[in-house]
């Protein structure tokens, strides 16, 4: 993924909400960096989301994938 020809790396997603899958249309981009270890602007980040949104709803479900997990295993 990149952002004005450079490329992110650690892009965290936060506002995933189980009530909104499977689209999270609140989620969004809460922390990136660039290549170089820059972390990027509150607006790189929301443009990084305009742009990606596809990404950001990727990693919403990996993201709500895991916490299932956790959540199962929790329950033994």
């Amino acid at each position: 993924m990149k952002l004005n020809g450079q490329k992110i790396k650690n892009a965290e997603v936060d506002g995933i909400d189980s009530n909104d899958y499977p689209d999270f249309c609140d989620a969004f981009f809460s922390y990136a960096e660039f290549e170089d270890g820059t972390p990027l602007s509150d607006d790189e980040l929301e443009q990084l989301g305009d742009e990606h949104g596809d990404i950001i709803n990727q990693l919403a479900h990996e993201q709500a994938a895991d916490g299932a997990d956790y959540d199962f295993d929790q329950d033994r």
